[in-house]
């Protein structure tokens, strides 16, 4: 019987466990890793950073999706993958040793060298990372009422991509509970978004984008784009807006400008470039048959442009299903074509009730892009969870 090990329980590690636990039986054992108990919906982390939703409300319980008579679930740290030897080292368990390995490892904050990023800003990865700013913004709020010091009002947003622009609008809606934290109205509390490049979110027509940009500026969202960030200092923004640096003060600074693949890529001596891997078509490695990488570690390109797909959980997904069914065929003799993604179309939400986006080829803005972007969010709870998991985290909280 063949040992299949899946390291990361991520939207691309689930997807391709779901697919495998249903054929796995008399074929192979399946070894899930990853270092959290639960499984979270990353594209949600936004959310639980303002506020707007708990952290329970994105979360659910691995065990919950594991058939424990096909799969072994560790909840254990990856420190190190040996390709020559089919071993994958943990922090607290023995080696596990496989035949074929899927790799689908999330994602970590890329601050680019920004100085003072790192140490300065609040990060924006993962359930505890979001938890953390919602506890920030809660005493930051508590400390104004003490000192009535306005840097306690003031939330910058470091990057205005999709993560960015998300959390802008959740902060948005959420200003009138941190209000009564402060003892102030909502007005009070400044949002201030930061953005190196002279406007956001290119992947959308200009239609779509001024419609972001109109309700930022209804919102009172200090939207401060051609601002290249040059530092962070404890509690201040350093940005140049042309040949000026200037400062922004500011008690609570969330960095979302990018992400890179986990560093165990490049520990374990993959050719890898910001922890991603060029792959296969197959979505093997490079010189490893039998190795899969998936999701935020992989790199796939796109012919048409000559660049990697950005990840996003879309792809994922769809990686983890494609290669569940490819290496069923393999164990079975049977080839399967190469992976072959075409985007369904994407959008972004910006508070609970206003969202904008492609899907497929037509524009959707307002209430009716706010309710298919939740339909979005269930159809992966329910690629990765399954039935029980949307009727428990789903969201239909679509009327408000």
């Amino acid at each position: 019987m063949k040992e299949v090990a899946i390291l990361g329980a991520g939207y691309a590690g689930l997807r391709a466990l779901h697919e495998l636990q249903k054929k796995a039986a008399g074929e192979f054992r399946i070894t899930l890793v990853d270092r959290n108990a639960y499984h979270y919906e990353a594209t949600d982390l936004h959310e639980v950073a303002a506020g707007t939703q708990p952290k329970e409300k994105i979360t659910y319980d691995i065990k919950d999706v594991v058939n424990p008579k096909v799969t072994t679930f560790i909840q254990d740290e990856v420190v190190k993958i040996n390709p020559d030897t089919k071993e994958v080292e943990l922090k607290n368990n023995k080696p596990v040793r496989y035949d074929y390995l899927i790799i689908g490892l999330g994602f970590r904050s890329e601050t680019f060298g920004i100085p003072g990023a790192e140490e300065n800003a609040l990060e924006m990865v993962n359930i505890d990372s979001a938890v953390k700013i919602y506890e920030h913004i809660q005493d930051a709020m508590a400390k104004y009422k003490e000192t009535k010091d306005k840097k306690y009002l003031k939330l910058v947003v470091c990057g205005a991509g999709f993560t960015g622009i998300e959390l802008v609008g959740s902060l948005v809606e959420a200003k009138k509970g941190y209000a009564k934290l402060a003892g102030v109205t909502p007005d009070e509390i400044e949002i201030y978004c930061v953005e190196a490049a002279p406007t956001i979110l290119p992947m959308f027509n200009d239609e779509l984008t001024n419609y972001c940009l109109k309700q930022l500026d209804k919102w009172n969202v200090h939207l401060m784009t051609g601002c290249a960030i040059k530092g962070i200092k404890p509690e201040h923004v350093v940005y140049a807006n042309g040949d000026v640096e200037k400062e922004l003060e500011a008690a609570t600074i969330i960095w979302t400008t990018g992400v890179s693949g986990s560093f165990v890529m490049g520990e374990s001596g993959f050719d890898e470039r910001r922890g991603r891997v060029v792959v296969n078509e197959d979505l093997t490695a490079p010189g490893h048959d039998d190795i899969y990488i998936i999701g935020d570690v992989a790199a796939v390109m796109d012919k048409e442009s000559n660049r990697p797909y950005p990840t996003t959980a879309q792809i994922a997904l769809k990686m983890g299903e494609y290669t569940a069914k490819h290496l069923v065929n393999r164990i079975k003799g049977q080839s399967t074509p190469g992976f072959v993604f075409k985007s369904a179309g994407s959008v972004a939400s910006i508070g609970n009730t206003h969202a904008f986006g492609m899907v497929g080829k037509t524009g959707v803005k307002g209430y009716p892009a706010s309710f298919i972007k939740k339909m979005i969010m269930n159809k992966s709870l329910y690629e990765t969870g399954g039935v029980k998991e949307v009727m428990a985290k789903g969201r239909f909280d679509l009327y408000h």
